[in-house]
């Protein structure tokens, strides 16, 4: 699940916090042993102390940003069964490591996409943009490369391969990638997600039968040979789809910077105060106003003759 810059992995303590709230009383115990019980009271100040502030921070978020974005269960459910699917038998364990609780886990999925609509609200998709993107997300495509240390070397097989040289022999000779004195370069047929993004959004605006320009990746450079392209599903987009895709490409298209200035301005709308002096400087980065631009020549230093500078 990707995570934008608020999104915190606390859900679970943020559960154990509103449990707190509950009916009953603060001096109720709510775990009893021989040696001694727990207070609510007792459990809330140990929660507070260790993770008090974050958590608070979390769980207004979540309310200021809920009461102005729509965010489903539906949603939350889907996201969540697509990350237990993918992990499969290690669903449970990645929980146990992050600390959660599979509510505790849907509230952190929630969070995040709250965020998400709150970052990318105003942000417009046109209808080209996203028929491209939604082509090129069911494309494959076939191709060679070569991939080599630096751009000088990368250039000079460039300008051989434009030559009219076999490709596949100067991968042979050139290609640093392990196994390519056997294939030649050769990638067979894949999909977006399949490689580095560097090289997929380049080949991806390639025609067929052409040499692309050197590529840098963490890898290297990439002369990359487009061999063939193809449907990977003759299936039209189903509303669902087209809605996933355009929120990607907001997302694509979102500052991230910006999230702080965001959800401070809907922070102040919802005129929030915290009453626990213990916790106040929670919301402390979101009270910081930007400074005011000065105008020309505004609260400048005379420069006065004989002062010192």
């Amino acid at each position: 699940m990707k995570k934008t810059v608020l999104s915190f992995t606390l859900a679970a303590s943020v559960l154990a916090l509103s449990a707190c709230s509950g009916n009953a009383s603060d001096d109720e115990a709510i775990v009893t042993s021989k040696d001694g019980n727990i207070t609510k009271s007792e459990f809330y100040q140990e929660m507070k102390d260790s993770v008090g502030e974050q958590a608070l921070q979390m769980m207004v978020i979540e309310k200021v940003l809920d009461s102005k974005y729509d965010v489903s269960d539906k949603d939350v459910q889907a996201e969540y069964d697509d990350v237990k699917k993918q992990l499969g038998d290690n669903f449970d364990q990645y929980l146990a490591q992050q600390g959660q609780t599979a509510d505790g886990f849907k509230k952190a999925i929630k969070l995040n996409k709250l965020q998400e609509a709150a970052l990318t609200d105003g942000i417009k998709v046109s209808d080209d943009e996203l028929n491209k993107y939604l082509e090129q997300k069911n494309t494959e495509l076939k191709a060679s490369h070569i991939l080599v240390a630096d751009e000088e070397k990368a250039k000079e097989v460039k300008k051989k391969a434009d030559a009219g040289e076999d490709f596949a022999k100067l991968a042979k000779e050139y290609s640093t990638e392990e196994g390519a004195d056997e294939s030649g370069g050769e990638l067979g047929w894949f999909g977006e997600g399949k490689m580095v993004p560097e090289f997929w959004d380049a080949a991806v605006e390639m025609e067929k039968g052409t040499i692309s320009e050197p590529v840098q990746s963490e890898y290297g450079f990439h002369i990359i040979k487009l061999e063939d392209k193809r449907k990977a599903d003759d299936k039209e987009p189903s509303k669902a789809d087209k809605e996933k895709a355009k929120q990607e490409l907001k997302l694509a298209k979102a500052d991230t910077s910006t999230i702080v200035d965001k959800v401070s301005k809907l922070m102040k709308d919802a005129d929030v105060k915290v009453k626990d002096k213990d916790l106040k400087s929670a919301m402390d980065m979101f009270n910081q106003s930007k400074p005011e631009a000065k105008e020309d020549g505004a609260d400048e230093p005379a420069d006065t003759e004989g002062e010192e500078k």
